[in-house]
């Protein structure tokens, strides 16, 4: 990270756990983006509006901030297509077997002290920290 800003991020994570809280308590539903971008493709037409609505705010939140001022920023990506392929499949991968994604379970699970979600976190920690640590150390980054 080279811009770390930790009173942007602390604003940040606060809004995020204040919408996650508000669509609990509203909707009572969990703001975990996988189970609402699912259902926004194939729920019932009720449910549709709301999650489409929850997923372009995700996408035009930022377009707004670029609007006033703030950049968007590019990701760093590595420049081997295969990788970020074998990578994308497995993230998909990982998020059906855990029944849902590190937005789910690390900021909604673990606030409803679920032990499923505790266990998914400790695992997506654990399988990054060890990914970045063979990408930088053992494949030459």
């Amino acid at each position: 990270m080279n811009h770390f800003t930790p009173l942007s991020a602390a604003i940040g994570g606060a809004l995020i756990g204040l919408s996650a809280a508000l669509l609990m308590l509203v909707a009572g539903r969990v703001a975990g983006i996988t189970g609402i971008f699912s259902g926004a493709l194939t729920g019932t037409a009720g449910e549709r509006g709301w999650r489409w609505a929850f997923v372009g705010g995700l996408i035009l939140a930022p377009l707004s901030g670029a609007l006033v001022g703030y950049p968007l920023t590019v990701p760093a990506m590595p420049g081997n297509w295969a990788l970020i392929i074998v990578a994308g499949v497995l993230v998909g991968f990982g998020t059906r077997m855990s029944n849902g994604c590190t937005s789910g379970h690390g900021v909604c699970g673990i606030a409803r002290i679920s032990p499923r979600s505790i266990t998914a976190t400790a695992i997506f920690m654990a399988v990054a920290i060890g990914v970045v640590a063979v990408m930088r150390h053992g494949m030459g980054g």
